[in-house]
Protein backbone atom coordinates (compact mmCIF):
# COMPACT_ATOMS: atom_id res chain seq x y z
CA UNK A 1 0.00 0.00 0.00
CA UNK A 2 1.72 3.40 -1.26
CA UNK A 3 0.68 5.34 2.43
CA UNK A 4 2.42 2.53 4.18
CA UNK A 5 5.74 2.90 1.97
CA UNK A 6 5.35 6.70 2.12
CA UNK A 7 5.13 6.10 6.16
CA UNK A 8 8.32 4.27 6.21
CA UNK A 9 10.24 7.09 3.60
CA UNK A 10 9.05 9.74 6.32
CA UNK A 11 10.58 7.82 9.26
CA UNK A 12 14.43 6.76 7.47
CA UNK A 13 14.44 10.41 5.87
CA UNK A 14 13.76 12.24 8.93
CA UNK A 15 16.59 10.52 10.50
CA UNK A 16 19.00 11.00 7.05
CA UNK A 17 18.48 14.76 7.37
CA UNK A 18 19.06 14.98 10.79
CA UNK A 19 22.36 13.31 11.08
CA UNK A 20 23.82 14.86 7.70
CA UNK A 21 22.41 18.40 8.90
CA UNK A 22 24.02 17.40 11.85
CA UNK A 23 27.67 16.56 10.75
CA UNK A 24 27.26 19.99 8.38
CA UNK A 25 26.86 22.32 11.15
CA UNK A 26 29.14 24.19 12.31
CA UNK A 27 28.80 24.25 16.18
CA UNK A 28 26.54 21.57 16.36
CA UNK A 29 27.27 18.55 18.29
CA UNK A 30 25.79 15.12 17.67
CA UNK A 31 26.58 14.21 21.12
CA UNK A 32 25.45 16.90 23.11
CA UNK A 33 22.84 18.86 21.21
CA UNK A 34 19.17 17.70 20.20
CA UNK A 35 17.86 16.77 16.71
CA UNK A 36 15.24 19.95 17.36
CA UNK A 37 18.19 22.73 17.62
CA UNK A 38 18.66 21.55 13.79
CA UNK A 39 15.92 24.03 13.20
CA UNK A 40 18.11 27.00 14.84
CA UNK A 41 19.76 29.06 13.15
CA UNK A 42 20.32 30.16 9.18
CA UNK A 43 19.61 26.70 8.00
CA UNK A 44 17.37 25.79 10.11
CA UNK A 45 14.59 25.84 7.69
CA UNK A 46 16.09 22.38 6.36
CA UNK A 47 14.96 20.80 9.48
CA UNK A 48 11.97 22.56 9.58
CA UNK A 49 10.76 21.34 6.66
CA UNK A 50 11.96 17.95 7.65
CA UNK A 51 9.65 17.69 10.82
CA UNK A 52 6.86 19.23 8.95
CA UNK A 53 7.17 16.81 5.54
CA UNK A 54 7.92 13.71 7.53
CA UNK A 55 5.83 14.22 10.16
CA UNK A 56 2.50 13.80 7.53
CA UNK A 57 4.52 11.26 5.75
CA UNK A 58 4.31 9.13 8.76
CA UNK A 59 1.02 10.24 10.01
CA UNK A 60 -0.20 8.94 6.67
CA UNK A 61 1.84 5.98 7.13
CA UNK A 62 -0.24 5.32 10.46
CA UNK A 63 -3.53 5.88 8.46
CA UNK A 64 -2.57 2.64 6.74
CA UNK A 65 -2.43 0.69 9.57
CA UNK A 66 -6.08 0.69 10.03
CA UNK A 67 -7.24 -2.48 8.78
CA UNK A 68 -4.36 -4.39 10.61
CA UNK A 69 -4.78 -2.70 14.12
CA UNK A 70 -6.90 1.05 14.62
CA UNK A 71 -5.23 1.42 17.75
CA UNK A 72 -1.57 1.19 16.06
CA UNK A 73 -2.69 3.20 13.58
CA UNK A 74 -4.01 5.89 15.44
CA UNK A 75 -1.03 5.61 17.68
CA UNK A 76 1.33 6.42 14.55
CA UNK A 77 -1.12 9.26 13.45
CA UNK A 78 -0.57 10.41 16.98
CA UNK A 79 3.26 10.39 16.79
CA UNK A 80 2.87 12.25 12.93
CA UNK A 81 1.39 15.27 14.03
CA UNK A 82 3.71 15.32 17.08
CA UNK A 83 6.93 15.69 14.67
CA UNK A 84 4.47 17.68 12.44
CA UNK A 85 4.27 20.33 15.93
CA UNK A 86 7.96 19.94 16.81
CA UNK A 87 8.79 21.81 13.56
CA UNK A 88 5.62 24.11 13.84
CA UNK A 89 6.51 25.30 17.25
CA UNK A 90 10.74 25.68 17.76
CA UNK A 91 13.07 25.47 20.49
CA UNK A 92 14.30 27.79 21.57
CA UNK A 93 18.39 28.67 21.44
CA UNK A 94 20.36 27.07 24.25
CA UNK A 95 23.27 24.87 25.46
CA UNK A 96 25.32 26.52 23.05
CA UNK A 97 23.49 26.18 20.46
CA UNK A 98 23.15 28.38 17.88
CA UNK A 99 26.97 29.25 18.12
CA UNK A 100 27.13 32.27 20.54
CA UNK A 101 23.95 31.48 22.30
CA UNK A 102 25.06 31.18 25.86
CA UNK A 103 26.23 27.65 27.18
CA UNK A 104 22.86 26.87 29.28
CA UNK A 105 19.44 27.30 29.31
CA UNK A 106 17.53 30.43 29.13
CA UNK A 107 16.28 32.04 31.84
CA UNK A 108 12.86 31.57 30.73
CA UNK A 109 11.12 30.03 27.69
CA UNK A 110 9.22 31.62 25.27
CA UNK A 111 5.72 29.99 25.13
CA UNK A 112 6.87 28.09 21.18
CA UNK A 113 9.40 26.43 23.00
CA UNK A 114 7.09 25.44 25.60
CA UNK A 115 4.70 23.92 23.05
CA UNK A 116 7.47 22.18 21.73
CA UNK A 117 8.08 20.51 24.55
CA UNK A 118 4.56 19.46 24.57
CA UNK A 119 4.72 18.00 21.13
CA UNK A 120 8.22 16.36 22.13
CA UNK A 121 6.53 14.85 25.24
CA UNK A 122 3.90 13.45 23.08
CA UNK A 123 6.03 11.71 20.53
CA UNK A 124 8.80 10.26 23.09
CA UNK A 125 6.12 8.88 25.05
CA UNK A 126 4.70 7.05 22.06
CA UNK A 127 8.70 5.65 20.68
CA UNK A 128 8.17 2.62 23.15
CA UNK A 129 4.80 2.27 23.54
CA UNK A 130 3.82 1.82 19.49
CA UNK A 131 6.28 -1.21 19.33
CA UNK A 132 4.24 -2.74 22.83
CA UNK A 133 1.08 -2.27 20.54
CA UNK A 134 2.33 -3.91 17.49
CA UNK A 135 3.83 -6.71 19.81
CA UNK A 136 0.43 -7.38 21.09
CA UNK A 137 -1.39 -7.45 17.49
CA UNK A 138 -2.07 -10.90 16.53
CA UNK A 139 -2.27 -9.67 13.20
CA UNK A 140 1.04 -8.96 12.55
CA UNK A 141 3.64 -11.57 11.87
CA UNK A 142 5.59 -13.69 15.00
CA UNK A 143 8.70 -12.64 14.42
CA UNK A 144 7.97 -8.44 14.19
CA UNK A 145 5.98 -8.78 17.29
CA UNK A 146 8.72 -10.46 19.19
CA UNK A 147 11.53 -7.64 18.11
CA UNK A 148 9.03 -5.46 18.57
CA UNK A 149 8.18 -6.57 22.50
CA UNK A 150 12.14 -6.54 23.12
CA UNK A 151 12.64 -3.23 21.73
CA UNK A 152 10.01 -1.48 23.62
CA UNK A 153 11.85 -2.43 26.42
CA UNK A 154 14.69 -1.48 25.00
CA UNK A 155 13.83 2.19 23.66
CA UNK A 156 12.13 3.00 26.65
CA UNK A 157 15.07 2.20 28.51
CA UNK A 158 17.15 4.83 26.24
CA UNK A 159 14.11 7.41 26.42
CA UNK A 160 14.49 7.44 30.30
CA UNK A 161 18.10 7.57 29.95
CA UNK A 162 17.48 11.00 27.69
CA UNK A 163 15.02 12.28 29.91
CA UNK A 164 17.39 11.88 32.43
CA UNK A 165 20.68 13.14 30.46
CA UNK A 166 18.52 16.09 29.13
CA UNK A 167 17.51 17.90 32.78
CA UNK A 168 21.00 17.32 33.54
CA UNK A 169 22.47 18.94 31.30
CA UNK A 170 24.94 16.25 29.99
CA UNK A 171 26.78 16.57 27.16
CA UNK A 172 25.65 13.15 26.24
CA UNK A 173 22.22 13.92 25.84
CA UNK A 174 22.51 14.76 21.90
CA UNK A 175 23.64 10.74 21.08
CA UNK A 176 21.20 9.57 23.81
CA UNK A 177 18.35 11.27 21.90
CA UNK A 178 19.80 9.89 18.88
CA UNK A 179 20.32 6.24 19.42
CA UNK A 180 16.61 6.38 21.02
CA UNK A 181 15.14 7.88 17.77
CA UNK A 182 17.29 5.51 15.24
CA UNK A 183 15.71 2.44 17.43
CA UNK A 184 11.99 3.44 16.99
CA UNK A 185 12.10 5.54 13.89
CA UNK A 186 13.86 2.68 12.12
CA UNK A 187 11.62 -0.31 13.98
CA UNK A 188 9.09 1.95 12.48
CA UNK A 189 10.05 2.27 9.30
CA UNK A 190 10.79 -1.79 9.38
CA UNK A 191 6.97 -2.78 10.41
CA UNK A 192 5.23 -0.16 7.80
CA UNK A 193 7.18 -1.86 5.24
CA UNK A 194 6.19 -5.85 6.42
CA UNK A 195 2.66 -4.34 6.66
CA UNK A 196 2.83 -2.95 2.83
CA UNK A 197 4.35 -6.26 1.86
CA UNK A 198 1.46 -8.66 3.25
CA UNK A 199 -0.94 -10.08 0.43
CA UNK A 200 -4.34 -8.86 1.20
Amino acid sequence: MPVLIAGAVGAAVFLLVSTLEGLARPGYSLVRHPVSALALGSRGWVQTVSFLVCGALVALGGAGLWATSWLLAVGVVVLGIGLVASGVYPMDPGRGYPPGTPDGDPPSFSRRHQRHDQAGAVVFLLLPVLPLLAAATPELPTALRWVSGVLAVVIGIGVAAFVRAWEAGSPRAGITQRLTLTGALGWLAWLLLVVAAQPG
